[in-house]
């Protein structure tokens, strides 16, 4: 996009463009967590029964440990019986291997579950991308949206393999020890549990603590990512105005916040485990205190102590496991909800219904704009009235001060946007009965921001075609004039392009009008493709591009106005209308705007 949309557009891409809205709906993001889950649920739930029945084996083992102390008491006085010791023994090794290995498998199944959702979320997003408008990156951070593609997923993906099992499993340790305890002594049951409920109360005051941290980290994350994406982008430029110092502080600001609500949420979480800690050693004195004076009563015996001792350890221990779980499953909300979000927003119309298509050998090459009316927002419309005829073949120049609409004009006719009202017809078919694939097919688009990606020099000029030879390619380098250069590289058409390649703005740029000249369509739109190239270049690019836009219909934006003196047609526009049109020639000699704005170029 040109320089004259930029400030016609409402467009955003700070960091925090979109991510510091209203308080998250973290009960409505587990909702719909186990809901994109539902293709997982049988694994999840397998792996769930595993870990449940883990760990009903591991309660019963203490009811048999009381069992065996017995025996040996018993034992120390009238001889210890080591047939029911071996068998016990035997019995509870066999009990804590089969736990253990229903516990490993579980966890193997998490883990395949955790990273193949992971995966999933992230190849949606991927397609995701592709059917947004271009209106949703206008409006929001390029960081953000990163930061969802890493840092939220990878959130997920951690708690669900360390967090979702164990979490069940605690819950299955905390109420079958209970279980067990009442159903073994009532009153040291009661001593247990009386003395761990104070663990309860701090932990459900430390969640509803720190949840707001945890929803603020991941928004803070985003804004940070947002600043550093946007500053690293355009470094050159903050290097060119000295805004290394400016640009720093914003980014300390942004971590400090950062910093900060990691501080709060990890002291508040961190306080689980010393509290926890306190709590079962607290219980562990209280049943060995209450189960003395039942064993001197005679009520229990010395086995059901080293039971409940146990049995205090399983109810316990779980508190601290399902504390950390929750704080890792407060994160995972608040992660998913911005995952879910990014998911759910608004996609482009769709498209499948429409039948109608137009091959582009066979496209004459007429374009009417009728009547067209558009605003990047429903209250500013940029472009009021539009209307123009372009026959085949011609060559269509659309100048005019900046925000007057040209780009935007482009951008309407490869339905990068839908128009308010009017319409766009190609060879009389209206766009909007038309696929963007089948729109996009027919347009050559060179654009002013060049984009090279990391691949070779073939792979970047015959970009997204097939069945394309080094014969033709060649052909297209030699034309814009870059031959000699792909020439002279390592490799030549198999040099591979990277980001610390010190090729020039202006190399790139015919790099990618080579690219174009490749793909053979009957419309060709040039936006400000000569902008990043020096004089000398120019000339070779505008040789270049007046056999490009032979025996096709061009669309020209230029702000260098000597570019496009040999166009069929000129369109002048201000505020989103055409105020002047007609050859070079005859709108200099109007003496009206257009002439205005040639002269201010040439003035010594």
């Amino acid at each position: 996009m040109s320089n004259d949309e930029y400030k016609s557009k409402p467009r955003n891409h700070g960091p925090g463009s979109r991510i510091a809205e209203k308080p998250k709906d973290l009960k409505n993001a587990i909702k719909k967590l186990i809901l994109y889950l539902d293709k997982f649920k049988p694994l999840i739930v397998i792996a769930l029964i595993l870990a449940v029945v883990s760990s009903i084996l591991s309660i019963i083992g203490p009811n048999k440990l009381s069992d065996l102390t017995d025996i040996i008491k018993e034992g120390l006085i009238t001889g210890i019986n080591f047939e029911k010791v071996k068998s016990i023994s035997v019995f509870l090794v066999t009990l804590y291997l089969v736990s253990a290995i229903f516990n490993y498998i579980q966890t193997l199944i998490m883990t395949n579950v955790a990273n193949n959702f992971a995966k999933n979320l992230r190849s949606r997003i991927s397609i995701k991308i592709n059917r947004l408008p271009l209106k949703y990156f206008d409006n929001n951070s390029y960081g953000d949206i990163l930061s969802r593609v890493t840092n939220d997923v990878d959130t997920i993906g951690v708690t669900m393999h360390q967090s979702l099992g164990s979490l069940v499993s605690a819950i299955t340790l905390f109420l079958g020890s209970i279980i067990m305890m009442f159903a073994t002594n009532w009153i040291m049951a009661i001593t247990g549990i009386v003395a761990s409920t104070i663990g309860f109360v701090f932990m459900f005051i430390i969640l509803a603590k720190s949840q707001k941290y945890f929803t603020l980290r991941q928004i803070e994350l985003g804004k940070l990512n947002g600043h550093i994406e946007e500053i690293y982008t355009n470094h050159n430029v903050v290097k060119a105005y000295n805004g290394e110092e400016e640009s720093l502080e914003k980014f300390d600001k942004l971590n400090e916040k950062v910093y900060e609500c990691n501080r709060k949420s990890q002291f508040l979480s961190g306080m689980m485990q010393p509290i926890m800690s306190f709590v079962g050693n607290f219980s562990y004195l209280a049943v060995c205190v209450v189960g003395a004076i039942l064993v001197m009563n005679n009520e229990i015996s010395f086995g059901v102590i080293v039971a409940f001792m146990i049995y205090v350890r399983l109810f316990t221990n779980p508190l601290t496991q399902i504390a950390q779980a929750m704080t890792n499953l407060q994160s995972t909300a608040a992660a998913s909800e911005r995952v879910f979000e990014f998911i759910e927003e608004k996609e482009m119309d769709d498209e499948k219904n429409i039948k109608k298509s137009l091959h582009k050998s066979k496209v004459k090459g007429n374009i009417v704009f009728d009547h067209v009316k558009f605003g990047y927002n429903n209250d500013r419309i940029i472009i009021q009235d539009f209307c123009c005829n372009v026959k085949p073949g011609e060559k269509i120049a659309i100048v005019g001060p900046t925000g007057a609409g040209k780009t935007t004009m482009v951008n309407l006719l490869m339905k990068f946007y839908e128009i308010n009202s009017g319409d766009i017809m190609i060879d009389g078919e209206s766009i909007r009965e038309l696929s963007r694939e089948n729109v996009h097919d027919l347009f050559i688009m060179v654009l002013q921001d060049t984009w090279l990606f990391e691949g070779t020099i073939r792979d970047n000029i015959k970009y997204n075609k097939e069945n394309v030879t080094d014969e033709e390619i060649m052909q297209a380098l030699e034309v814009v004039g870059v031959d000699h250069f792909v020439k002279s590289l390592p490799k030549g058409l198999d040099y591979v392009l990277t980001d610390n390649d010190s090729i020039s703005a202006g190399q790139k740029q015919l790099l990618t009008i080579a690219r174009g000249m490749i793909k053979d369509a009957p419309f060709l739109i040039l936006d400000e493709a000569t902008s990043s190239v020096d004089t000398r270049t120019e000339e070779l690019v505008q040789k270049a591009m007046d056999k490009l836009t032979e025996g096709r219909t061009s669309f020209i934006i230029a702000h260098r106005l000597s570019t496009i003196k040999n166009a069929d047609l000129i369109l002048v526009m201000k505020d989103g209308n055409i105020i002047e049109q007609g050859n070079h020639k005859e709108l200099m000699n109007k003496n009206g705007f257009y002439a205005e704005l040639y002269n201010s170029q040439f003035k010594k």
